[in-house]
This record gives C-alpha cells, sequence and structure tokens, in this order.
C-alpha cells in the first residue's frame, strides 16, 4: 500500500492537528477515490479534534478531481471535477468517497467555491426545506453571520422569503444585508418580542436565551429548525405561550447526517452548485491558505477571528 499526507490529531503536538503519512485508502465499489484540490473547515470537526483520540482523521468538506471512478460504475468518470461530503477524514491529499455524496462542478465554479458546501450548505438548505414554500413567509435566521446563516440568507431571499437576520455584533449587519437579509437585529440576546415577529420559520443555532426567545416567537404553524446550541445547552420556556399563541408551531431538531439518509448529498450539492454557477448563491470566504496551516486556522476559528468560511489548498491541482 503506497502513502499519502492527511491531517490527523496527535495529542502530543500543542496545536493537535499536524500533517502526517497514513495508508492509501482502500475503495468500496461505490467510492471514488478523489485527488483532493480544497478542504473547509467547520466548527463542529474542529471541536471534536481538540479532545479527539491520537490519529483521529477530521475532515467533512473537500473538492478536487476524481482519480479513480467507482468499480460499480456510479458517480462521475476520471478527471471529472467534484465536490464530495465524507463522515470523517476529508482532510487529506486522497480520500475515498461514496458516489451518493459526490457531484460535479460547473465549469465556472472553483474548487474552493465547491468546499464551502458540504456542511455549512447542506445544513441551510435541509433547514429551509422544513418549512416547505417559502414565498412571502418570515424567516429569523439568529447566528446569520456564520457560514450556515449566510448561505440560509441567501436561499431564503431566493425562495421568495422576507429575511431577518439576528446577528450579536453590529461590525457583521453589513455582512448579513449583503448576503441579501431585508432586516437586522442587533442584541446579544434574541428580543421576545421584536416588531418583526411572529416568524414562520426560524432557523437556529445558538440554544440557551436565543432558543427560549425563538420559541416564543415562532408564528401558528410555524417551524423552529435547531441545528446548534452555541450559546447554552440548557433551555428555558415559556410552555404555555409556544403552544397557545403559537399554536400548531414544532420544533425541530436537524442533524445533517439524518437528512442525508432521506435524501443523497449528490442531490442537494448539485442544486447550491448550479445556483453558484448562475451567479445567485456567493459562497462567503474569509480566508484562504494552505493546508499546512490547518492548525492555525483551526484555532483562528474557535475563537470566531473572522466570519465566513475557511478554505485550505490542499494540491496544485488546476483550480
Amino acid at each position: 500500500m503506497g502513502k499519502i499526507r492527511a491531517v490527523v490529531v496527535d495529542p502530543s503536538s500543542p496545536s493537535r492537528l499536524v500533517l502526517n503519512e497514513v495508508e492509501l485508502p482502500t475503495l468500496a465499489t461505490d467510492e471514488a477515490l478523489v485527488r483532493v484540490a480544497a478542504i473547509s473547515l467547520n466548527r463542529g470537526e474542529v471541536k471534536r479534534a481538540t479532545n479527539a483520540e491520537a490519529g483521529w482523521r477530521p475532515g467533512w468538506d473537500l473538492a478536487g478531481i476524481v482519480e479513480t471512478p467507482a468499480a460499480d460504475g456510479s458517480g462521475p468518470a476520471t478527471g471529472k471535477r467534484v465536490v464530495g461530503f465524507v463522515r470523517s477524514g476529508a482532510w487529506a491529499e486522497l480520500v475515498a468517497v461514496p458516489t451518493h455524496a459526490i457531484a460535479e462542478l460547473p465549469e465556472s465554479v472553483s474548487f474552493a467555491q465547491a468546499a464551502t458546501l458540504p456542511v455549512a450548505g447542506l445544513t441551510a438548505y435541509h433547514a429551509l426545506k422544513q418549512s416547505g414554500l417559502l414565498l412571502g413567509k418570515s424567516v429569523l435566521i439568529t447566528g446569520a453571520s456564520g457560514g450556515v446563516g449566510n448561505f440560509a440568507i441567501q436561499l431564503a431571499r431566493l425562495s421568495g422569503a422576507k429575511v431577518i437576520a439576528h446577528i450579536r455584533q453590529p461590525d457583521h449587519a453589513a455582512l448579513v444585508k449583503e448576503a441579501g437579509a431585508q432586516a437586522v437585529v442587533v442584541s446579544e440576546e434574541l428580543p421576545l418580542n421584536s416588531e418583526y415577529a411572529p416568524y414562520d420559520l426560524i432557523v437556529e443555532s445558538v440554544g440557551g436565551k436565543t432558543l427560549s426567545a425563538a420559541l416564543g416567537s415562532v408564528a401558528p404553524d410555524g417551524v423552529v429548525v435547531l441545528f446548534g446550541t452555541s450559546g447554552g445547552t440548557e433551555v428555558t420556556f415559556n410552555a404555555q405561550r409556544f403552544y397557545g399563541t403559537s399554536s400548531g408551531a414544532s420544533l425541530y431538531a436537524l442533524i445533517l447526517f439524518h437528512e442525508l439518509k432521506r435524501e443523497s448529498a449528490a442531490i442537494g450539492l448539485q442544486r447550491l452548485l448550479n445556483l453558484i454557477a448562475d451567479g445567485q448563491l456567493r459562497p462567503h470566504i474569509a480566508v484562504e491558505a494552505d493546508w499546512t496551516q490547518v492548525a492555525d486556522l483551526a484555532q483562528q476559528l474557535l475563537d470566531r477571528r473572522f466570519v465566513g468560511k475557511a478554505v485550505l489548498q490542499v494540491s496544485s491541482v488546476n483550480r
């Protein structure tokens, strides 16, 4: 077996993330071998790396070129530019990717743009799907300056919704407005009685008091889609208000891996790629760097030192 380079967890290193040699992947019949050109970082995988066992390989998002197509004939052919999603190990020179989690890139879409899509783009896509037709509906997005939030704002506007963004930092207002938010609520905690409430759909990633306020601000028959709890896991809320004034409303816990059992990643990824190619969706890439800087960029992500996606270049593959 040959060797490749990959990012692995090394508890003896101060950064915990190092480039090491690992075994070349062994392909299942429905997996393609992709030579990776770009990866993007997500908070979930970076946080897990802070306490993962030695040798664990992080990484969900990748974009590159198919080097060996799937043996069963499914998926793209050799030489095709693709974006892919795996449960771990995407931060490597070569990655085995199931063909149900691969989509071909239109010519005008770069590897860097594509690499932002698997986790952040698909999470936003599936969150908005929970409310059905969005035309004319009021959509609140909390944590709106993050990667998922930025995609959710753009996709909701494309769907004809009125989009309200909740952010904590005033200097992020321009960013969410540029993404398409028609109104911006700037506050440390989400106001319970905002002038924009009630909301037909709330895309929520903060938890704690923000989730409590969201449950009290959802419209009758509306949906609160929860996909994160960065601000706290314990929640106290007015249950009478939730099922009284918000009768028929629901709280939906979204886990991307669960959603992808219902609809393959390839479907959502292709739709998002087509929107980028058409100029209707614009990934917000805050940082681009070589993957040798992964440890530093991972720490910056945890410290919230930038807003948007961090994309790392893995190889010299033509972008």
